[in-house]
């Protein structure tokens, strides 16, 4: 079984502007997504959920996992602001 991966929101941007110019020089959208290495669902949903999106304003709308890390509690139980 392949192992899934996981894409940042920037190349989340990136590959679905990627597949959007291969289409536009005449691919169809399967041979699009086979040539970026997704599965046609994926660039399905990403496009609904990234449509509009440039690639600086991604990392805004999506934040890194961990993000709120600061906000959370040490092992201690002590909270840091």
């Amino acid at each position: 079984m392949a192992r899934r991966k996981t894409h940042s929101p920037e190349q989340v941007v990136n590959l679905l502007w990627q597949i959007e110019v291969t289409i536009a020089n005449g691919k169809t959208t399967p041979q699009a997504c086979k040539e970026a290495g997704i599965a046609e669902q994926s660039y399905y949903r990403w496009r609904k959920e990234y449509g509009g999106l440039q690639v600086v304003d991604a990392a805004r709308a999506h934040p890194a996992p961990g993000h709120n890390s600061r906000y959370q509690g040490n092992l201690d139980g002590t909270f840091h602001l």
